[in-house]
């Protein structure tokens, strides 16, 4: 009876004892927490003091999981950029260093999704199951990395693709007042990389949710989205989240690039991206410069658009082509953001008011548009005609204004003038219909033929319409070519040629209305057609304009014609 309680009581003195003996050895963890305290909050910022030893652009958490980026670290407080809803925030508000830099979260999940530069989804489509996150600030690549352009990236658009080619790892600029369509010239890019493996990434800077909203319906619509990626700072959201958005945008499109991946980003627009740092920097009393914008504004762009570039084979051979957007006002391409923009970028794109009113689109001042980089990536096919129709293009736009004073023109100019206007009904093109290389060739050769000079103006669209299909005709082995650093040879040319006269047949106008040059010639014609109805019934209005110039060539025909 006395043997189970001893049992117990031993049980229970060596279970204590071990209790004892793991309380003397544990020694409780002790992490670091530095916590500071909010001193005021104003829009979008806050002044935060208590924390010594937060870095610059570190990101600190405030109470409601609102993050901040360190932005001021002065001596006695820190000024602090918000990146969320801030309406909550008092002053006495905890604040907590996370020692860490903003971040994002990266990969292949991201396809098709829209998301915030925080990486929060906006697509009502779950959370984002992504295990990487890069920062948003990250060195670009060194220049020995770098390999040179060499491969076009087409954007669809034949004004583009043949007067101002882009080349995949180049940094072209689409700049020109609002609603000229410089949305739809980076949308119809995007739209014309399906089937090419380029990665898409669209980048909504301070835009309206419709604006955005009817962006990714469209992509959605094409089927683009199964390559896009969209990253998204409504105009309503918190500056901060405005200034961050084409950092983290780049981030996301660094990582495919780092794959071996071509990707293209498009930042519309950093016009607001520049103005919402310029409201940040005034808040944090930073010294105004030009136009109220801080010293640094030129260097906020720059640093970002040098991350996009052609890797070398080493380091996978992927690119990066941004095609940034800024808006003017009233034309003035020399204002202080767009300047900074064009000295930044590889070249630019104009899109002119004028011309979009006269209902030319994409509305493209070719005059006032370059591309430094990509005519050394244009394929071979695309050099050998791009080069005399831009001259040819210049010359029309030159002789045109000329022309609009009334006055009286000789024969050269007036085929110049009119070769002119028929490159610019080709270079028509609507929203959302991009072109095949293919179409584009033959159109071109075709211009370069001048087959489409005696072309009424009024039936251009539809010899250009012509032109396009007929191209699906083109042999395989000729339209390979085409996409190849090889030159057409002159029996390719004929080929190409001869498809689009055969396209063009029907909208030349009748022997009939051709105008002869001399009465001579119009003699020998009619008596050597004797027999054709066509030169009997001409010569009654014909002979009376002529017989004020020769009186007596004109019955010695007719009366041969009687006998």
């Amino acid at each position: 009876m006395n043997a189970a309680p001893e049992n117990l009581q031993s049980l229970f003195d060596r279970t204590f004892a071990g209790i004892s003996q793991g309380l003397e050895t544990f020694t409780p963890p002790f992490t670091p927490r530095e916590v500071g305290t909010v001193v005021s909050v104003a829009t979008g910022i806050a002044k935060v003091s208590g924390l010594p030893g937060v870095g610059f652009e570190e990101l600190v958490r405030f109470p409601g999981d609102v993050l901040g980026i360190a932005f001021n670290v002065d001596e006695d407080e820190i000024g602090v950029v918000l990146l969320g809803a801030y309406q909550d925030l008092h002053a006495g508000d905890e604040v907590e260093r996370t020692g860490r830099v903003m971040d994002v979260a990266v990969g292949d999940e991201l396809l098709g999704r829209v998301i915030d530069p925080l990486g929060r989804p906006l697509d009502g489509n779950g959370p984002v199951a992504s295990t990487r996150r890069l920062p948003i600030e990250r060195p670009a690549a060194a220049i020995m990395d770098r390999a040179p352009v060499s491969v076009p990236l087409q954007t669809g658009l034949m004004v583009i693709d043949a007067l101002i080619p882009i080349g995949r790892g180049q940094r072209e600029l689409i700049l020109g007042d609002r609603q000229t369509g410089k949305t739809a010239i980076a949308l119809d890019s995007i739209l014309n990389q399906r089937g090419k493996n380029v990665i898409c990434v669209y980048c909504a800077i301070g835009q309206r949710a419709s604006a955005v909203a009817k962006v990714v319906a469209n992509l959605r619509e094409k089927g683009a989205m199964d390559y896009t990626v969209i990253v998204v700072a409504e105009g309503n959201d918190a500056p901060g989240l405005t200034y961050i958005t084409p950092y983290a945008a780049t981030s996301i499109a660094e990582y495919f690039m780092e794959k071996g991946r071509d990707v293209l980003i498009v930042y519309d627009n950093l016009t607001q991206h520049a103005e919402a740092y310029r409201e940040l920097s005034l808040l944090l009393r930073r010294p105004p410069g030009r136009e109220a914008f801080p010293g640094d504004i030129f260097y906020i762009h720059s640093r970002m658009l040098e991350r996009a570039t052609h890797l070398c084979k080493k380091r996978g051979g992927g690119s990066l082509t941004a095609l940034p957007i800024i808006e003017t006002e009233a034309q003035d391409i020399s204002a202080y953001i767009p300047t900074n923009l064009i000295s930044i970028t590889d070249g630019q794109i104009y899109l002119s008011p004028s011309l979009f009113e006269l209902g030319v689109l994409p509305a493209v001042d070719v005059g006032k548009s370059v591309s430094r980089v990509g005519g050394e990536a244009q394929w071979a096919a695309y050099r050998a005609v791009a080069g005399d129709l831009k001259l040819a293009y210049a010359q029309f736009e030159e002789l045109e204004t000329f022309a609009r004073f009334g006055a009286r023109l000789d024969d050269d100019t007036r085929k110049i003038i009119e070769h002119g206007r028929r490159i610019r009904a080709c270079l028509k093109q609507p929203e959302f219909s991009p072109v095949t290389v293919p179409a584009q060739i033959t159109v071109l050769l075709a211009l370069t033929a001048n087959l489409f000079d005696p072309v009424p103006l009024e039936k251009m669209t539809d010899a250009g319409r012509a032109v396009r299909e007929a191209a699906t005709t083109i042999p395989a082995e000729v339209s390979a070519r085409f996409e190849t650093a090889a030159k057409l040879s002159d029996e390719d040319k004929k080929t190409v040629v001869e498809i689009a006269r055969k396209a063009l047949a029907p909208f030349q106008p009748k022997p009939e209305a051709k105008p002869e040059n001399t009465p001579e010639a119009k003699e020998t014609t009619k008596v050597e057609l004797k027999p054709e109805k066509k030169s009997e019934a001409k010569p009654d209005p014909d002979g009376k304009a002529k017989a004020e110039g020769k009186t007596d060539a004109k019955p010695k025909v007719e009366s041969k014609e009687k006998q």
